[in-house]
């Protein structure tokens, strides 16, 4: 079972573009992040024409998430749970089942800039920055449950987190960034210390590996990238994984996301 995660940037921008992809990729399950997209508005007719079963957790203008499926989308749930007052559609999850069943949760973990701290260096309260690590903290509750689930799990997509500098072209211009502070990457290696396995880095080690370039300055031509799309694997999807690799070509075609595509295959 090949499983992608794709922060798209828009549906309506990147309809085209994403319809190609899938054509080419032929992903059995797909999560994307930043569709942009109110349910009722998002273009299904192009998906289920592919033969994928939708499921979408929209919001007007920004954010949005979904995952599209070959196999059936059972159980499916809609936001990240620990925060009733929380209306940023930022995380979905269902069950696919193949060979067995397998929990696919798909994630656009808040970006948190502008950081903004006490003079203590805790994050002021209702900022940004605290959003993000109050959000971080949810998850890894909901890691904690997906683990005593026992069950095949995993936890895919833009995480909006460099987790070490060989994740970065120039990681001293991210150093004072929400995306690679030290409370953000301590927050997301106490997830992956639960027990994940970080999908990626289990395959593929050494520095030049980047999901995402802005599309400022040239970025995209100088390889100025970073690394903050992952695959985090319960230890019973971590015994299955075959392959995991980045579709990194697809940032050169015309009017791509500032993301590519990650994904793994796993035995299922």
């Amino acid at each position: 079972m090949k499983i992608a995660s794709f922060n798209i940037n828009g549906i309506k921008a990147r309809l085209n573009a994403l319809g190609d992809w899938l054509d080419e990729a032929q992903p059995d399950v797909a999560v994307l992040q930043e569709i942009k997209s109110v349910d009722e508005a998002f273009p299904r007719e192009m998906i289920e024409d592919r033969g994928y079963n939708l499921e979408t957790h929209g919001q007007k203008g920004f954010n949005g998430v979904a995952i599209l499926s070959k196999l059936p989308l059972e159980d499916v749930q809609r936001g990240l749970p620990g925060d009733d007052s929380d209306t940023q559609a930022r995380w979905i999850e269902a069950t696919v089942v193949g060979k067995q069943a397998i929990r696919i949760c798909g994630l656009y973990l808040p970006n948190g800039n502008p950081v903004e701290l006490n003079a203590d260096g805790s994050p002021v309260a209702g900022g940004k920055y605290a959003y993000k690590l109050a959000w971080m903290e949810r998850l890894r509750a909901r890691a904690e449950a997906l683990l005593a689930e026992e069950m095949p799990a995993l936890m895919a997509g833009d995480y909006n987190i460099i987790p070490q500098a060989e994740d970065a072209s120039r990681p001293e211009v991210w150093r004072d960034d929400a995306l690679f502070r030290p409370e953000s990457r301590d927050a997301f290696r106490r997830i992956v210390n639960l027990g994940f396995t970080e999908a990626f880095r289990s395959r593929t080690h050494g520095p030049g590996h980047y999901t995402f370039w802005d599309y400022q300055a040239g970025a995209w031509n100088r390889n100025d990238g970073i690394r903050i799309d992952h695959f985090l694997l319960s230890p019973q999807a971590a015994d299955l994984l075959l392959d995991c690799q980045i579709d990194k070509d697809i940032r050169a075609r015309e009017k791509p996301s500032d993301h590519v595509p990650i994904w793994v295959e796993l035995d299922l």
